[in-house]
């Protein structure tokens, strides 16, 4: 995986522009209504969703397996925790957030790194934090695309395999972490507006009071 994304942004760069997606901004409202003031963003990216927040008032740190992203994420200016490495080593550090966005991640993982990542992420929430993933669905274009490896996962080009949730399996995934909300997104392509928008699924759990 690390190699995919490497030598992807090693060729595209800033491949989805600097835009932050609209699940970004609509995670950024849901935690200024909560008061979240410190948040973990796993697969961080060159930290196009990050700024949102940042420029909010809201701490950002960040978990990036591209050493090229987090030079584009210096690059443009973004001065905030970064560690290097994949989310299938979580945790790095023994901090706990308020909030957790992981935007575009999950749906890449396998069922053992899915169900370790999110048991992860429930980890290192305090106590009524919120952790939102947003996630590709099976309304997306390449669901059913390329070999199937199992139920609903596929791998739709070489090395990128995906995992493509529905209600059950979002229930069944994130039903013991606090499951409050699902809702659907649909993300345009800020960059590339020819191209038709995407339906994610956004999310949300909360943790309890321990």
């Amino acid at each position: 995986m690390a190699e995919i994304w490497e030598s992807s942004f090693i060729e595209n760069q800033m491949m989805w522009g600097f835009e932050p997606a609209d699940s970004a901004i609509a995670a950024k409202d849901f935690f200024l209504e909560k008061n979240v003031k410190d948040i973990l963003i796993p697969g961080i990216g060159y930290g196009r969703n990050a700024k949102v927040f940042m420029d909010n008032g809201i701490d950002v740190t960040g978990i990036e397996i591209s050493k090229t992203a987090i030079e584009l994420a210096r690059e443009n200016g973004l001065n905030m925790n970064i560690f290097h490495g994949s989310v299938t080593d979580m945790p790095f550090d023994s901090k706990r957030y308020d909030g957790i966005f992981c935007y575009a991640l999950i749906h890449l993982l396998n069922k053992a790194e899915r169900e370790k990542f999110i048991q992860d992420c429930y980890n290192q929430l305090m106590p009524n934090g919120y952790m939102i993933f947003i996630s590709i669905s099976k309304e997306a274009p390449m669901y059913g695309k390329g070999k199937q490896l199992g139920k609903d996962y596929f791998e739709i080009m070489e090395g990128m395999k995906m995992f493509f949730y529905d209600t059950d399996s979002i229930k069944q995934e994130f039903g013991e972490y606090g499951l409050v909300e699902v809702s659907e997104i649909v993300e345009p392509h800020k960059n590339a507006e020819n191209k038709p928008p995407f339906k994610f699924t956004m999310i949300t759990c909360q943790k309890g009071h321990y």
